[in-house]
């Protein structure tokens, strides 16, 4: 099993349970290393003082809080460690919300959280009630030096942990919203009907990086010694002016990719219910 990134308690009321948290998700791709364009060895990163041009060992480095301009304050590991609050070890749930209330602009990282062998009771039961009520908790949590706000959500018969942003660390932008503009009855009906003609179940498999896919195949080509050819890139698309034609021909492009029914049992049955027989 992979490595915990937190262990601790979790509480709700007089209830303790201790738990552990994995990381959920994690991005991946090719990472290049940076080299000498005249002799490809990698290149060196070093710390270095300027002011004595001397190259620091790891062991020498401190971290400081800039208060003024180049004027600092030094704070040690040690007493980092003497302010943690109670939530480094004890995550406590503070409030049951609607799931349906929280929106996903919060959310910042996810997490497994599993228990412990004397913790399997009391969290079966918190994810059992938290699925029946469609209920999810919001907790505090200190880990990375940091603080957060954490949502709890019931997954596969588990618990999931996601850390969330805090209000004004999510930032506004002037001006976005609803534009302005009066829509025609008939421009919204065929915008749902070409919603319906792309409406499918979710399937994360699908979906992949073509980026990074591409990359792999580059590479390759170099090592064997071949040529890199340039992919066909999409046209510009011109400005939309005949608003309702250019839906019309969106929703008849999508009707023409949808395959026949297999059977004429299923004639007349939208696409979502067929999936799900």
């Amino acid at each position: 099993m992979a490595a915990s990134v937190w262990s601790g308690y979790l509480t709700f009321g007089l209830i303790s349970m201790p738990v552990r948290l994995f990381s959920g998700a994690r991005s991946s791709g090719i990472s290049f290393n940076q080299l000498h364009r005249d002799d490809l060895h990698r290149v060196k990163q070093q710390l270095i003082c300027p002011l004595d041009n001397k190259v620091l060992d790891r062991s020498e480095i401190v971290k400081g809080y800039e208060y003024r301009k180049n004027e600092y304050v030094v704070v040690e590991p040690e007493e980092i460690k003497k302010i943690e609050p109670k939530t480094a070890k004890t995550m406590e749930i503070l409030e049951f919300v609607k799931s349906s209330e929280v929106d996903p602009v919060y959310f910042e990282s996810s997490y497994y959280m599993m228990p412990e062998e004397a913790g399997r009771r009391p969290y079966a039961l918190l994810t059992k009630a938290l699925e029946e009520s469609e209920y999810v908790a919001i907790a505090k949590l200190t880990m990375h030096n940091r603080e957060y706000t954490v949502f709890l959500r019931p997954h596969e018969g588990g618990l999931m942990l996601h850390t969330m942003y805090y209000e004004e660390e999510v930032r506004k932008v002037e001006g976005f919203g609803a534009p302005d503009v009066e829509l025609k009855d008939a421009e919204v009906k065929v915008a749902h009907q070409l919603i319906e003609a792309l409406a499918t179940e979710w399937e994360p498999e699908k979906f992949k990086d073509d980026f990074q896919d591409n990359l792999k195949k580059l590479i390759q080509t170099k090592l064997e010694g071949g040529t890199v050819v340039e992919l066909e890139k999409p046209k510009k698309l011109a400005p939309v002016v005949d608003l309702m034609a250019a839906l019309k021909q969106s929703l008849a492009q999508m009707e023409g990719k949808k395959k026949p029914a297999a059977t004429t049992a299923t004639e007349g049955v939208p696409a979502r219910k067929r999936a799900k027989r």
